[in-house]
């Protein structure tokens, strides 16, 4: 289905569709949500769509209460994830960016579109409070890789092994 970029909001976008249902305020509307715009990890829904682009996605249903098509952009696109494992393993060393610090861990980006975390316990050799003790977003870092979940879409890190001796 495709259609329009006709608003930008904060928990996703409306698309103006080219052919679509009818809604109570807006015809033929669909709202594109959050983690339904892209495989990436982004801020803000104008970092991938802006108002007035003509785009193309997959309808996942029909909200009948508000007469809308719930829709979905990355289902257009490549799972970046399904094709990452082909070529790494676990014990893997990878290099990255720290993107996001949390209490329990750090995001790392060690390709387009690919994040993993590294647990707090796996940060350092020494035992730490915060992540920020060790890392800073924006910061590159060497981990190995301890597991890939493919379902799951996760890839668990560790810097504490990677400078562990073996």
């Amino acid at each position: 289905m495709a259609g329009t970029v006709a608003a930008i909001e904060r928990f996703g976008i409306f698309v103006d569709l080219d052919e679509g249902p009818n809604h109570p305020v807006f015809t033929g509307v669909g709202l594109i949500t959050m983690p339904e715009l892209s495989w990436r990890r982004f801020d803000d829904p104008s970092q991938i769509v802006s108002i007035g682009q003509h785009i193309t996605c997959e309808v996942l249903a029909f909200d009948t209460t508000n007469g809308e098509a719930r829709l979905s952009l990355r289902a257009t696109q490549p799972d970046p994830f399904q094709h990452f494992p082909r070529d790494i393993h676990v014990g893997q060393v990878l290099h990255g960016t720290v993107t996001k610090l949390l209490p329990f861990g750090a995001f790392i980006r060690v390709a387009d579109g690919i994040e993993g975390m590294i647990h707090l316990s796996e940060l350092s050799t020494t035992p730490l409070e915060t992540p920020d003790q060790a890392v800073q977003e924006g910061g590159e870092i060497t981990a190995i890789v301890t597991d890939i979940d493919l379902p799951q879409r996760r890839l668990a890190l560790s810097r504490r092994r990677c400078s562990a001796p073996r």
